[in-house]
């Protein structure tokens, strides 16, 4: 399979006077893992549909491997699509479904059930062959999707929030699934989701959305570290936003430590007290609302209760001043 760089030239996507997507510019390496990441209405499922054209770009290009494709239809990009609803024909069996695109392209029946049987094998699904969909769990039912996406040797793959559907722990099993494959078959996977944690395992490239464009985009660890907005701060989780001397920072809740009140910068009141297994989740309220995560050992030599009053301290070091979203400063840039 080829490899192939994806960019976006300020892609925009527009419903009447409704603004979907603002002039989004991106570009993915080629064989990288790249999550759209954000909450519901921000963008990123409109964005991966115009990259798939199953949605027409009112502005700006779509530049696959080099190749301008904002004018083709899905079928001659290059990329083939992962539907959240999986989209299985329920009178066909799974290998049928999966060999069903190579049907539509004239391929004879014995190359398309040899390529549909591989691609099933891909995915640990040979031996369901001849079953329905209707016959499979909804996990089964994913790995036939996904065969089916990869039966054409798409350059690109897309996933429509392709775990969302699944419970916990099979979510956990089919994300390492999928980073196995991207990894083996070696091509772009682009895969929309609005789970945090899902797109820091997966991702070489996270890229969160706000609004219809993109507030920061950048490796799991930069994302986390070191956020660019309020709106990141909060969105990716774990990050408290706080006001000092004039100037809004963000600061992990790992790195906010409970101390005796008069002790710290700041003195707020206990509001919860959670257990979380390997940490307890201890939220506060005061001149800004912050939550700490607080290792067991930290909490037995200085345990709090709700309604307490603490003092707050931080390491300078440990604080990331936050700024304007990457579209505000592409546009100043420009």
């Amino acid at each position: 399979m080829h490899e192939a760089e994806l960019e976006l030239i300020g892609v925009a996507k527009r419903y009447g006077d409704t603004v979907a997507v603002r002039g989004v510019d991106l570009k993915i390496p080629a064989g990288a893992y790249c999550c759209l990441l954000g909450p519901s209405g921000c963008g990123k499922t409109t964005t991966l549909r115009m990259i798939a054209g199953h949605e027409v770009a009112s502005a700006g290009d779509v530049v696959l491997g080099g190749r301008n494709v904002t004018g083709l239809p899905p079928a001659e990009r290059g990329t083939a699509m992962m539907f959240q609803s999986y989209a299985l024909f329920p009178h066909m069996s799974v290998v049928d479904n999966v060999a069903f695109a190579l049907r539509v392209r004239g391929l004879k029946k014995r190359q398309r059930r040899e390529e549909a049987m591989q691609r099933l094998e891909l995915v640990e699904m040979t031996k369901y062959a001849i079953r329905r969909p209707a016959e499979l769990s909804g996990g089964q039912q994913q790995r036939v999707a996904l065969a089916r996406a990869l039966v054409t040797n798409p350059k690109v793959l897309l996933l429509d929030e392709p775990l969302s559907a699944l419970d916990p722990a099979l979510r956990l099993r089919m994300r390492a699934e999928l980073k196995r494959l991207q990894h083996e078959l070696g091509i772009t996977f682009i895969h929309v989701t609005h789970s945090q944690d899902e797109a820091l395992a997966l991702s070489d490239l996270v890229v969160l959305m706000k609004d219809g464009h993109i507030e920061q985009s950048g490796t799991a660890r930069e994302v986390f570290d070191t956020p660019k907005t309020a709106f990141v701060a909060r969105f990716i989780g774990a990050h408290n936003v706080l006001t000092e001397a004039g100037r809004e920072l963000s600061l992990r809740a790992d790195k906010l430590d409970l101390v005796a009140p008069g002790a710290g910068r700041r003195t707020a009141t206990v509001t919860s007290v959670e257990y979380q297994g390997h940490y307890v989740l201890v939220r506060l309220s005061g001149e800004d609302d912050l939550s700490a995560m607080v290792d067991e050992t930290a909490m037995r030599a200085f345990p709090v209760h709700e309604g307490d009053t603490v003092g707050l301290a931080w390491d300078d070091g440990d604080v990331v001043p936050l700024g304007k979203p990457e579209a505000d400063e592409g546009l100043k840039a420009a």
